[in-house]
């Protein structure tokens, strides 16, 4: 089963911000209003897509994205973000849609070093607005996760769950099918096995899949070597036309890329990035019968790449 966040009560949501000392961020007033507003309708054909979070303990942590070994960006030239600031942008952008999105998809790396338990805590109350407003959260799993950490702050999870994070969300335009590729980009033979019964029981419907690793060595700013199996997931999914599109993370970059049917889609980070002035946000995703309609929300809202768009064909 997936990582899921239900929706929560307004009373639950009021209870927990005053649990929590008050300390959910400069935009937190702005984001309990919305909240707490008349509800905007729940639409389940548009879905937005988060990845790469990196959320910290401390609240106040500002990190340097564009420092990382190879870095192209000189000393003293590194750009900052306010890393838990940009998930509570990225939530009052959300919050604002009219319908709202039913549901929100974290693909992968919601803590920032290693999933410790004080990183998911602050993970959860950021995200919480989010489920106050009527949206399910789906999260899955990245190479800075600890399931058990996560686990630990999600008590309704049941103990037989705790198992490869692989599940299906069923909307009504599609079949969207989310993957745990876990800390060191392998899916194995059992979740590829799954993933190939899954999608052969439901050829009636165009699938949408996620996982945290990139499938292939990133063409972008940084270099980074593909997921171990992500030949064999690309074979996999290349072999059922019904199978439209793989959507990751892991790169913190915006970028496109198609092989025949199949469209591979590199959602960018929600917080920092790796290239001087890229874009980090979110991505509103709409549904219809025949297109998933890809927008880019960037955090920065003058930046050039605001507003971009992306359309997957559903259907030849």
């Amino acid at each position: 089963m997936p990582i899921i966040l239900p929706p929560i009560t307004r009373r639950r949501f009021i209870k927990g911000s005053i649990a929590l000392g008050g300390t959910v961020m400069l935009n937190s007033r702005a984001l309990v209003a919305a909240a707490d507003s008349e509800r905007a309708g729940l639409d389940q054909n548009r879905v937005a897509l988060l990845a790469d979070t990196h959320i910290s303990a401390d609240p106040d942590r500002v990190y340097p994205g564009t420092k990382w070994p190879g870095s192209p960006v000189k000393e003293g030239e590194h750009e900052s973000v306010h890393i838990a600031k940009c998930l509570a942008e990225a939530a009052k952008s959300v919050i604002a849609l009219n319908p709202r999105p039913a549901h929100l998809i974290v693909n992968g790396d919601c803590a920032l070093s290693n999933g410790k338990e004080a990183e998911y805590k602050e993970f959860l109350r950021l995200v919480e607005p989010i489920r106050a407003a009527g949206i399910t959260v789906h999260v899955t799993i990245g190479n800075h996760d600890n399931r058990n950490n996560l686990w630990k702050l999600l008590p309704f999870l049941k103990q037989e769950l705790m198992r490869v994070q692989a599940g299906i969300i069923e909307l009504p335009h599609a079949n969207l099918v989310l993957l745990d590729s876990g800390r060191k980009g392998v899916l194995g033979e059992g979740q590829l096995k799954w993933l190939a019964e899954k999608l052969d029981e439901r050829v009636d419907k165009p699938a949408l899949i996620f996982g945290h690793f990139n499938p292939y060595p990133n063409r972008g700013v940084r270099p980074i070597k593909g997921m171990r199996d992500g030949a064999s997931l690309l074979k996999l999914l290349a072999e059922r036309k019904h199978a439209r599109a793989y959507f990751y993370g892991h790169t913190h970059e915006w970028q496109y890329d198609r092989r025949a049917h199949l469209h591979l889609i590199n959602q960018p980070a929600v917080s920092y990035y790796f290239g001087k002035g890229h874009a980090h946000g979110w991505v509103d995703m709409k549904l219809t019968e025949m297109s998933a309609d890809l927008e880019l929300h960037c955090i920065n809202r003058k930046h050039r790449q605001q507003g971009d768009r992306k359309k997957i064909s559903l259907k030849d």
